[in-house]
């Protein structure tokens, strides 16, 4: 817990951690188990004597004790492992550590982790551990395995949970922001004139032929004449 914390980037906060479950050391030695038997056969049939038959007895017990020493390795290096593994769902990331002198640690961004895959054995049901697989946008060559942890359902349904909360707010927050209004405009539009009617042309011919009419008869002077004469022609 204490090496999740210390990796910890600013802002960012541990949401659930968990360890490898107790039987992890003893599920991944079962090899080693099986070396342990493979050297107690050989022992139990090393035949004994002298010459060649007491020759392939002493090779017989030499690759017995080579198999009890890797065996006894492997243990222990089962066992490290099962101490020193610490597994975290941060805010931000999935982490992991795992090993003291060969050391073991991959953080992978939450955003970059396409899925989850849990498997949990008939007897990691009753005691409590699972398998897990973190798949990323790279595929099986980016994919990180937790073998035997504790709670493994709880940290997928943490990681999941914490992967889809960013795109939750940012829906919400998309539906709260009420859609802009357009700005008042600053002066209202000017309204164009309504222009002057243009008369017609036969309208025009005809008060043209009255003017005359008017100035034939006097009632008009002639500079009246002229000047409405004009204006009649100017709006044609």
């Amino acid at each position: 817990m204490n090496e999740l914390r210390q990796a910890l980037l600013p802002g960012e906060e541990i949401l659930f951690a968990t360890r490898k479950h107790w039987l992890a050391p003893i599920r991944d030695s079962l090899v080693a188990i099986l070396l342990i038997v493979g050297a107690a056969l050989l022992w139990w049939l090393s035949p004994d004597g002298e010459g060649f038959f007491g020759s392939v007895g002493g090779l017989m017990d030499l690759v017995g004790w080579g198999l009890i020493l890797v065996a006894i390795a492997w243990i222990i290096g089962n066992i490290v492992a099962w101490l020193s593994a610490n597994y975290g769902v941060s805010n931000l990331r999935v982490l992991c550590y795992e090993g003291i002198v060969r050391k073991h640690s991959s953080e992978t961004l939450l955003s970059s982790i396409s899925d989850v895959k849990l498997t949990v054995p008939a007897l990691g049901g009753l005691l409590g551990y699972g398998d897990l697989i973190i798949l990323t946008a790279s595929g099986v060559e980016g994919s990180d395995t937790f073998t035997t942890i504790k709670g493994a359902g709880a940290f997928r349904t943490a990681l999941q949970s914490e992967q889809s909360r960013p795109r939750a707010t940012a829906a919400a927050a998309t539906s709260a922001v009420p859609a802009p209004s357009p700005a008042p405009s600053a002066e209202p539009a000017p309204v164009a004139p309504a222009a002057a009617p243009v008369p017609a042309p036969t309208d025009a011919a005809a008060s043209l032929e009255r003017l005359a009419a008017l100035h034939a008869q006097g009632v008009i002077t002639d500079a009246e004449f002229e000047a409405k004469k004009a204006e009649l022609l100017g709006r044609i």
